[in-house]
């Protein structure tokens, strides 16, 4: 059982005035607010959908999984009107972002440090456009299902990281220091342009062929056309990396998607997740990006591009198809 507060008992003290704004109440949304607030930090969760706040308000968020079963309360909020947080956390999916950034750009100072910890390419750059805030990149590798509206299993724990921080950057390592107190294991980099692509590459040669196929992770390379499939994908991937100076956080790519495919064997992919719900899917983040980035290099991706096809191909046809 995972200690601290739990639903309708708050611990009497918080941990310095921080106030920190997360931007989601998905799965991971929801992980972070609760292990966050449960080790005493004020946070506040923002969702566009009032009827959804309003029943997680009632209901609290409830975890179950790898850190315990525990249920606490959060404040959700629909309009964020009024609140001044010192650090905004992004966690919707990317096809959301924008909308997020809108939905906070009337309540960044020129102090609020705002981070995202999203899916692919891009969502750093497009916050940054709209809000007018330097925004700090990120990666996560903690494993995170929605069971409904407030109610989520912890599927996995993993290494999150920050950056790139500055001398300056006191409440990226506070965040950071946050994270940590919170039961995460968390750091902060310099060079997170290359562990995002670290992480952009595993989930290239993984998401889209569960969406298109319906496998589990570890499912994948054991049929021959998709482990061949998934090889192709990566080692375009890797080939625009190169392209762009990233240095990758691992010596053999297609071994570490395997190794990863391995270790989350049982998991459902979130983007195999988004078809089964009929939801919209991160592929033109992931290998939709990777092709885009390698127009820029001069680097073809046509099997990156082929695999974004298929996907959008299952998003406009969800209301014709046959299964």
């Amino acid at each position: 059982m995972y200690s601290g507060w739990i639903r309708g008992r708050r611990k009497s003290s918080r941990r310095g005035q921080m106030e920190i704004l997360i931007v989601g109440p998905g799965a991971m949304g929801n992980l972070f607010a609760a292990r966050l607030s449960n080790a005493g930090y004020h946070v506040t969760l923002l969702d566009h959908n009032p009827e959804r706040a309003d029943r997680i308000n009632r209901q609290g968020i409830f975890i179950e999984g790898v850190s315990g079963e525990y249920s606490v309360n959060v404040p959700v909020i629909s309009d964020p009107a009024g609140i001044r947080p010192d650090i905004i956390i992004i966690f919707v999916k990317s096809g959301k972002t924008k909308e997020a950034a809108l939905s906070v750009r009337d309540i960044t100072g020129k102090n609020t440090m705002i981070t995202t910890l999203q899916n692919g390419l891009g969502n750093r750059e497009m916050i940054e456009a709209i809000t007018g805030n330097r925004v700090i990149g990120g990666i996560t590798s903690e494993g995170a299902t929605s069971l409904g509206a407030g109610r989520v299993r912890h599927a996995g724990a993993g290494m999150t990281v920050l950056g790139p921080g500055r001398a300056t950057d006191e409440r990226l390592e506070n965040l950071v220091s946050a994270l940590n107190m919170a039961g995460f294991r968390a750091d902060s980099a310099n060079n997170i342009d290359d562990l995002i692509w670290g992480k952009l590459i595993i989930n290239a040669g993984i998401n889209a062929l569960t969406a298109i196929t319906g496998l589990k992770n570890g499912q994948l390379p054991m049929y021959e056309g998709t482990l061949n499939i998934m090889k192709d994908a990566v080692e375009e991937a890797v080939r625009v990396s190169e392209a762009l100076n990233i240095t990758l956080p691992y010596s053999d790519p297609m071994e570490k998607v395997l190794e990863v495919c391995r270790n989350t064997s049982g998991n459902i992919a979130s983007m195999l997740q988004d078809v089964l719900n009929k939801r919209a899917t991160e592929i033109d983040f992931i290998n939709g990006a990777i092709h885009r980035e390698g127009i820029k290099a001069g680097i073809p991706a046509p099997v990156n591009l082929f695999l974004t096809r298929l996907v959008k191909t299952i998003e406009a046809s969800y209301s014709n198809r046959t299964f």
